[in-house]
Order: C-alpha cells, then structure tokens, then sequence
C-alpha cells in the first residue's frame, strides 16, 4: 500500500509539472473503528476508511487549496483536483510575504508508530475488553456508556520543487468509559490511551472505576461554597489545560497575532513555578509524534519551559515566514508534549485519599466545556463533571456537586503550584472531529495548586 500511495503521489507530481503548476500534495488516510456502548449495551459500532488529498498549488505570493475525499484508484478525478487548484491560485488574494514550498533533500519514511494489531482491534476483542473492565460494577442502577477508537494514519507528501517524498504512519486507541447512576445522575469515568496494544490496561480502568464508585455510592454529595480551594488536577484536567496552552502560551504565530500571554521579551526569563518543565519531545511514541515536520526539517526534543524559565516560542514555517523568524520544527499536526514528573510519589487517586492533609482538597480529575477566556491574560474557564471529589483535612471524603474554575494559566502553573506526582501517564486529547489527528500530552499522574477560586458551585448533578 505504501509503495502504491507514493506512485500516485509521484504521478500527481509529474501531472503538476506537465501543466506547469507549482504544486504541493498533502495525502491523508485514515482508517477508523469505533465501537459506542450506552445504557450498558452496545449502541453503535462502526467503522470508515477515508482518503483526503489536500492540493495546495503557489503562484509567487499567490496561494489556494483544494481538498477532495477520494481513492487511490481515482488518478483522474485527483488531475482534476490539480486544474481546480491551478484555476483557484488564479484567483487568490497574495500574501503579504513569500511562503516557503519545502525542498526535500531525501525522502524519508516512519512507521515505527504503527501497531497492525492496534490498527485492526477487532470487535470481540474491544467488547471483551470494555467487559473486563467493568465487570461486576454495572447494576440495575448503574449504567455503562463510552467509547473504544482505533484504527490507523497515513500521511504522505511530495511537491514540484523535489522528487523526495515524507511518508508516516501510526496506529492509536483512545478508550473512555463511564459509569452513572439512572436516578442520582452523577458519574465517573476512566480513560486509556494507547499506540500499541501492550498499552490496553483493562484491569487498570477496572481498579479506577471501582475506586470512584464506591466513593460515589457511600460518601454524601454536597454544594460546596464558593471561595478559594486547594486543587488537586488528574491527568485528564492537566492534559486540557496544557493544549490550552498551546492555543495561547508558546506558539509564535499567536504571538505575533496578540492571542498570547506569553511576550517576546520573557524569553529566558521564569515564567512559571521551578517544578514546571514542558518539552515537545518526539522521541516519546506514546505521543504519537512526527520526527519531520512537514517541511522535512527533523524534529528533536525541544524544551519550552525548564524549572519555570521560558526557552522559546515554536514556529511553523507559514508563521515563520509572514513574521520573519526561524522556523522550529513545528509544521506539524500535532506536537508531543512531554511535562516533567517532580517530587511526589503518589501517582493515583487511592494514594491522594490516603496521604495526611494540613488543609481541605479538592481533586479535579476532568474539566469539561473549556474555553478561552481572556487569551493575553492566559485566562481559561472549565467544569469538573466527572469524579471529582473533595478531601477534607480529617479524612472524611464528600463528593461535590460540579463547580466551574476560570483561571489564569500562569497562576495554575506559576508559583501557586504545590507539588507535582514523580510518575507520569499519558492524557489523550484526540478529537472526534474532522481528520483522524491522534494526539496525547504525557503529565504527571497528579499536580495539586493552591488558592485558586471557585467561580460557580452547582445545587445539583
């Protein structure tokens, strides 16, 4: 399959050139399995194999893209696609600066990400595992729903200034299973990520699930008051707040476009707590990562922050280009952001319960309808919805009605930060939308901050 894909990207290429269109292929395969469980049974499964080509063809400053759903057995409906393009750019608005169309100097090829195994999970085996990892836990009044997805990605490039080609492929599974009460209304999850099946730990959702039910089915539920509270963020809440980030923290594009809180002159400088290091690190494959960007520059590790210091904003070649920097590496679908494990040993939601506490906490594993609020402030808003709970200074457990946190980043991670778990998980933070784009953070099992407030408490579930 590989080989067949970038012959038709070749002969695309070689179409380009006999029309005399300067012209970049962007190839994306995807094939995709879900299976959809709700009121304990299974309530959709599925499964779809798209191709995508993306057409971008340059005319100087002039730019125009076209996008198609097709096949590869569909070499002329693809030729069209060129003269759609090559009619487009015709017509476009120029830039006000040149864009860069890559030159690859070899063709390169990665598919140390790609598990056929994972790919492929098939039906029983994604059934047996969601009935091992709830087994003994449903009732009459406790009900199953979630997801299993996986499947595989195909990414291949060619273009008109070189005959190399890039080619990537990976294989993902992102689980979330979720258990609720018909009459009560409240509910608990757990969530997995996965690049290769030695990654799909039933047995460890189970232990999770169980954790948090019995919780939820013994401790007495309250509307707790407003006021300021130390938190303490799973790995799901951290894993959101961290592609928060880089919406409106470290991307130079935003930057430059006043949607950041980050500014040019706070490069070296510390920014955040010394126990917050982030790195884009694409040697880790839980990440899914891409070790070339899609301008063919190779990719390595790439610190952002270092005990608090800021090292440098990243920079796509497009951004690059209309502000006149440098480009890092970063003209990728996704990055893979890596934040540093510190001090602490508890690494779960039973030995957070357990440790001795001089104050109340609140554990926030998920946070829920999140948003942006004030980007050059680094202000984000979110809803705890699923397992949150409040640990109280005598060891009592009360389980609180949702709240709403609005918050700068840079006091969830600046110098109100506590302390920060030694052992690290993966967050997956894959979309359902749109093109397959599987994507995960690693972060530390948990991070507690001090003093933030509460903006809104819920009456109710």
């Amino acid at each position: 399959m590989k080989d067949r894909i970038l012959e038709t990207l070749r002969d695309l290429r070689a179409y380009a050139l006999a029309k005399g269109v300067e012209t970049a292929f962007l190839y994306h395969e995807e094939d995709s399995y879900l299976m959809r469980f709700a009121n304990s049974a299974i309530s959709l499964n599925t499964n779809e194999h798209l191709v995508r080509l993306q057409i971008t063809a340059y005319q100087g400053r002039q730019r125009a893209s076209y996008e198609m759903i097709t096949a590869l057995d569909k070499l002329d409906e693809m030729q069209e696609g060129v003269d759609i393009a090559a009619e487009m750019v015709q017509h476009a608005q120029p830039l006000s600066y040149d864009p860069t169309i890559p030159v690859y100097a070899e063709s390169f090829s990665d598919e140390s990400g790609h598990d056929p195994a994972l790919a492929t999970f098939g039906n029983p085996e994604r059934l047996a595992f969601f009935n091992q990892a709830v087994a003994g836990l449903e009732t009459d009044e406790i009900q199953l729903s979630g997801i299993f997805s996986c499947g595989a990605n195909t990414i291949a490039q060619i273009n008109t200034r070189s005959e190399q080609t890039q080619y990537f492929k990976t294989s993902d599974a992102q689980i979330s299973i979720v258990l609720s009460h018909t009459a009560l209304k409240w509910e608990v999850i757990a969530e997995q990520s996965a690049q290769q099946t030695a990654d799909l730990d039933p047995d460890g959702l189970r232990r999770d699930l169980a954790f948090l039910l019995e919780r939820y089915q013994q401790d007495a539920p309250q509307q707790i008051p407003l006021g300021a509270y130390d938190i303490v963020f799973g790995p799901a809440a951290l894993g959101d707040l961290l592609s928060m980030m880089g919406y409106v923290g470290y991307n130079g594009g935003a930057m430059k476009r006043g949607y950041s809180f980050l500014r040019e002159d706070q490069v070296g400088q510390r920014v955040f707590s010394p126990r917050f290091t982030l790195t884009d690190d694409p040697t880790r494959r839980e990440t899914f990562p891409f070790r070339r960007d899609l301008m063919g520059m190779p990719r390595r590790p790439f610190p952002i922050f270092v005990d608090g210091v800021f090292q440098g904003f990243i920079w796509s070649q497009d951004d690059a280009d209309e502000f006149d920097a440098q480009p890092t590496g970063h003209t990728v679908p996704h990055t893979s952001m890596v934040m540093q494990g510190s001090d602490v040993t508890a690494s779960s939601l039973q030995e957070l319960v357990a440790m001795e506490r001089d104050h109340d906490v609140l554990y926030i594993p998920f946070l829920h309808y999140m948003n942006v609020v004030n980007p050059s402030k680094g202000l984000v808003t979110g809803s705890s919805r699923f397992g949150a709970l409040l640990l109280k200074r005598d060891g009592a457990v009360v389980v609180p009605y949702n709240v709403r946190l609005t918050q700068s980043l840079l006091d969830i991670f600046g110098d109100r930060l506590a302390w920060v778990s030694q052992a690290q998980v993966v967050a997956n933070t894959s979309m359902s939308y749109g093109a397959r784009n599987p994507r995960a953070i690693i972060v530390p099992a948990l991070m507690q901050v001090n003093g933030l407030e509460i903006s809104h408490s819920n009456p109710s579930y």
